[in-house]
């Protein structure tokens, strides 16, 4: 398996996802023209991943900024997690990472908390 490192824009977030450490990164501005084109590729590999994945697997959430089209797609993503982490196969994980005076993103990692089923950790940076 491959992983994925797609650099970001002003438009789209950096993502990475590392097979063999389980770490999966969204760090930036996610605002693409076409969320699904972007995002598509992004949730292909994921569910890739879920055939083998690690033992621990680890989302690392930092964006400041991400519109509507975006937030149905992390939710997407953030049920694949879950669905990885009620299989057993993995124990999953999120960190949701907002600067301290950011508390809209605080608000919505909150929100995303209360959404799913596995650990998530809201850190102020």
């Amino acid at each position: 398996m491959n992983d994925l490192d797609l650099a970001a824009t002003e438009r789209t977030p950096r993502i990475v996802l590392r097979h063999a450490l389980g770490t999966i990164s969204i760090q930036g501005c996610s605002i693409p023209e076409n969320a699904d084109r972007f995002f598509g590729p992004v949730l292909d590999q994921v569910e890739l991943y879920m055939q083998r994945p690690a033992p621990a697997t680890v989302a690392r959430i930092e964006l400041s900024y991400f519109n509507t089209s975006t937030s149905k797609y992390l939710l997407d993503l953030f049920k694949l997690l879950e669905d990885l982490h009620a299989s057993g196969r993995s124990l999953v994980s999120m960190e949701w990472q907002h600067a301290a005076n950011d508390l809209d993103m605080q608000e919505v990692g909150e929100d995303f908390k209360a959404l799913l089923e596995y650990p998530v950790r809201l850190v102020k940076k």
